[in-house]
């Protein structure tokens, strides 16, 4: 049985849509400070486990595909090709990224400082503190959200702070 071009190309444009989906809906779904449930972590996780290999596969397909519409493609049919081609190596390479990593990556430059020169805390902002030995220290929230983790000494004991 011969699939028609016309079909050949609504399943290379079903391709690149499952592609993107499959990269696209976990980065969706696990967003810092947005409410979450279970099942969708889950979901998205599940997802995020085969999206490289399910891309993997489905540029195999593509490619296949695209190999047999060549020959009789007219000029434009082949730039569609190639940008299809394209964008689902881009969906490919994305699936093999941690893309969290880029948007909670560490802070390039920490520095403390004492409170009254900490001006970039306001009265209202919420701080995880730590008091050990008679020393303390407070951590703002607001950048513990976007670099979670926290490698200090306070007391003399180090600590490992995070959220």
């Amino acid at each position: 049985m011969s699939i028609s071009r016309r079909a050949k190309g609504w399943l290379l444009a079903a391709c690149i849509i499952v592609a993107g989906v499959a990269v696209i809906t976990p980065a969706w779904i696990i967003q810092p400070f947005r409410p979450q449930t279970d099942r969708g972590v889950q979901f998205a996780l599940t997802l995020r486990r085969f999206s490289p290999l399910l891309t993997m596969v489905i540029l195999a397909v593509m490619a296949v595909l695209a190999s047999r519409l060549w020959r009789g493609a007219r000029w434009w049919s082949r730039a569609l090709m190639v940008v299809a081609l394209l964008v689902t190596t881009l969906f490919a390479w994305l699936a093999r990224q941690n893309h969290f990593e880029w948007m909670f990556n560490p802070l390039p430059n920490p520095a403390y400082v004492r409170a009254p020169e900490a001006t970039f805390v306001d009265d209202a902002d919420l701080v995880l503190a730590v008091e050990r030995g008679g020393e303390a220290a407070a951590y703002p929230i607001r950048q513990l959200g976007y670099h979670h983790v926290v490698h200090d000494t306070v007391g003399r004991v180090p600590i490992v702070v995070t959220y």
